[in-house]
């Protein structure tokens, strides 16, 4: 069986290397957009600093660099979300620093607290970038109460923090919006046309007979880029969760179809003049996914072109291709499940939530927390412990290393070293041999701007790279735009270059270790956890007493967000496959093709659930008859039980081949057909004619699911 995944290179050759830093830094279409915003916004910061004397400037640089880029709605959001989230922090430390300066341990236990208090924000707020704006302007102001200074210095300078991170929000937001006006596409729908333009006309040049080399060569390249920087910017775009499930649904799904498209450049199957009709005809499909997306016109006729599911027989990867084209454009199509069917939109879902509605049942949140605080509690211990407030970057390093979901721990490590010791380096080479020779601000800003580009264009690279930018930047910033006059000695770039490694350090030996495993075992482990729970979510809602609709339908939020979590830590622990070596590498990446095969099919399984979850939670303009709810229910406690029994194959309890697979369709369509010749209701038909597709779609997504996977056994 034919898997996502390219041909592994081998990691001894130096050829591989030079051919992996071609690929991650190669220009790719928006990428010199992206890094001259970077660019932009980073310097104005600096030269704002400089020219006002506002301290905290290198960590207002680091921001501004590396904020996400989201779409225009979010990014004017977060001017409200940056006047909430400082003063909540400054108002947390003044308070912390009022009722626990004046005895030390009292102040150890309040910095153990806000650390544990950080980490947690971090994982567990559902808006990701007020936690990151609180935990910033905390984490960088630590050191401050332990400073010998007087109480109106420490207030002032935590001040000057919150002043110097706003103003780089506030740039970065004008440059975006600013931006977002001459181009009105987000990152993640930019995204997503790129990778379905080159998939397009890859399939016209072979449905020609003449392949078009260029779009082969750029499908390789986003095989390799991955999915990552899109599912981050989802996370951070503040979305709706009905609307996030449904976009990381179709990135999913996008993802596969390119890495099956690349797959199928690899491979050049001989393509008889049907075949090539064939291809011709998907990449017309894939052309009218592309003009919804972007927001043309796009008639009835062409979405049900485009999500017709007739496969090519004899070709397995254009027949996969085919499928996955396909729900793509069910997944479109359905973007608004009440819209698409003539059902009214209900108003029933629950306002969006300050924590994540798991946030106290999933632990993962609660271990994430641990890890951090933990590490950066080491750090603060040892640098106050030692009397070297020189390296008080480390509990800094801790958070920010924290913020990236890089894969394994050795290569993230390697990454982290490498850009902290490459920026010291350059750090100090500049404070020798460059800054001596400035006599302006000129002179700093074209510096600042050239390492600047450089960090920013390694930021921009795939996750295989892209975090050794920021530890890059990082700490360059630090030796050279922290403080407004030239520094003679280099005890103090020392000094920060240390803190750095000694934060990594301990990121490494606690961080990654505590509750550490391969990244393919946890790839596997969290594959089955969200069958489980996907299981679980089938049966919903489930109630010993009376029916309560707002108690069930706050149950399955929080169901629905940790099944959506669990997709995207999928994705980061098949991003740390691709990262980990060793003898088990080859079927490593053998298991990981096959997983991440399956999950956009399960990422439709479950934007469909999300669909028929309306009638069993009978919200308005969803209501059934008490003979079909009763029929829905035994429908959906037999899918739950065939999802169950495919996690149970997969841990070796039970053989899907010898299980019967027929259809469940019977279970719903015979009732549904009977009420309609004994009630015939205009209303209550319409409904019925939504439910049955909906219902088919499921159950033929749950049955060749479990096909594939009986298949690959």
């Amino acid at each position: 069986m034919a898997t996502s995944t390219l041909p592994a290179p081998q990691i001894s050759s130096f050829s591989w290397f030079r051919r992996f830093l071609r690929d991650e830094l190669a220009p790719y279409p928006g990428r010199s957009a992206l890094v001259a915003r970077m660019v932009l916004t980073a310097t104005i910061v600096i030269v704002i600093v400089m020219v006002f004397r506002i301290r905290y400037g290198a960590y207002a640089a680091l921001f501004a660099l590396t904020i996400s880029r989201e779409n225009p709605d979010a990014t004017l959001r977060a001017v409200r979300t940056l006047v909430i989230s400082f003063s909540a922090a400054a108002g947390y430390a003044l308070v912390g620093a009022v009722v626990f300066s004046g005895e030390p341990v009292l102040r150890l236990v309040w910095v153990l607290a806000t650390l544990f208090l950080i980490f947690f924000a971090l994982s567990a707020v559902s808006n990701y970038t007020a936690a990151v704006r609180f935990g910033y302007l905390l984490v960088i102001t630590i050191p401050l109460w332990d400073r010998h200074t007087s109480g109106e210095q420490k207030v002032e300078g935590l001040l000057w923090a919150a002043g110097a991170i706003a103003l780089a929000s506030v740039i970065t937001a004008a440059v975006e919006l600013i931006y977002a006006g001459f181009y009105k596409l987000d990152e993640v729908t930019a995204a997503l046309l790129e990778r379905l333009r080159w998939t397009e006309a890859a399939l016209r040049g072979w449905s020609s007979g003449i392949a078009d080399r260029a779009a082969e060569q750029q499908l390789a390249r986003l095989v390799i880029l991955g999915t990552s920087r899109m599912r981050r910017d989802l996370l951070r775009s503040g979305y709706a969760p009905e609307v996030a499930q449904q976009e990381g649904a179709i990135i999913s799904l996008v993802g596969r179809m390119v890495d099956l498209a690349a797959n199928l450049s690899q491979f050049s199957p001989e393509r008889s003049e049907d075949a090539r009709g064939s291809i011709a005809d998907l990449a017309a499909r894939v052309d009218i996914l592309a003009r919804k997306l972007s927001g043309g016109e796009v008639s009835h006729e062409m979405e049900e072109r485009a999500e017709q599911t007739d496969l090519t027989p004899g070709m397995p990867l254009l027949m996969d291709l085919e499928r996955t084209v396909s729900n793509i454009a069910g997944v479109l199509r359905g973007s608004d499940f009440p819209a698409t069917f003539g059902l009214p939109v209900t108003a029933a879902e629950p306002k969006k939530r300050f924590l994540a509605a798991d946030a106290f049942t999933n632990p993962s949140y609660i271990r994430f927390a641990i890890r951090g605080s933990l590490a950066a509690a080491v750090c603060y211990v040892a640098y106050n412990f030692a009397d070297w407030p020189g390296i008080s970057t480390a509990v800094t390093t801790c958070f920010l290393t924290a913020l990236t979901t890089v894969g394994s721990s050795r290569q993230k490590q390697v990454l982290r070293f490498a850009g902290a010791l490459a920026g010291g380096i350059v750090g100090m080479c500049a404070q020798v041999f460059v800054m001596p020779g400035l006599d302006s601000i000129t002179g700093l800003v074209i510096l600042f701007a050239a390492v600047t580009v450089i960090a920013a264009w390694i930021i921009t690279s795939g996750p295989r790279l892209s975090y050794l930018g920021v530890q890059f930047a990082f700490a360059f910033y630090l030796i050279n735009v922290e403080e407004f006059r030239f520094q003679t000695s280099l005890a103090v770039a020392r000094d920060r270059v240390v803190g750095i490694l000694l934060g990594l350090a301990v990121m490494w030996l606690i961080f990654d270790q505590l509750w550490g495993a391969p990244a393919i075992t946890e790839m596997k482990r969290t594959f089955l956890s969200t069958l489980r729970l996907l299981a679980r979510f089938m049966r919903e809602p489930v109630s010993s007493g009376p029916f309560d609709q707002h108690a069930a339908i706050e149950q399955s939020y929080a169901q629905r967000e940790t099944i959506n979590t669990n997709f995207n830590k999928l994705r980061e622990a098949g991003d740390g496959v691709m990262l980990e070596f060793g003898v088990s590498r080859e079927s490593d990446l053998a298991l990981r093709g096959r997983l991440l095969q399956w999950q956009p099919r399960l990422r439709v399984i479950f934007i469909t659930r999300i669909a028929l979850l309306k009638y069993r939670l009978r919200l308005a303009g969803f209501e059934l008859p008490e003979t079909i709810l009763n029929a829905q229910q035994k429908f959906d406690s037999q899918l739950a039980n065939r999802i169950e029994a495919i996690a149970d194959h997969l841990q070796g309890k039970t053989n899907l081949a010898e299980q019967q697979r027929e259809s469940l369709l019977k279970l719903i369509a015979g009732p549904v057909q009977e009420y309609r010749r004994s009630k015939p209701v205009p209303a209550m038909d319409d409904r019925l004619q939504s439910l049955l597709p909906l219902c088919s779609r499921i159950d033929s997504l749950v049955t060749s699911l479990a096909d594939d996977i009986a298949a690959a056994s």
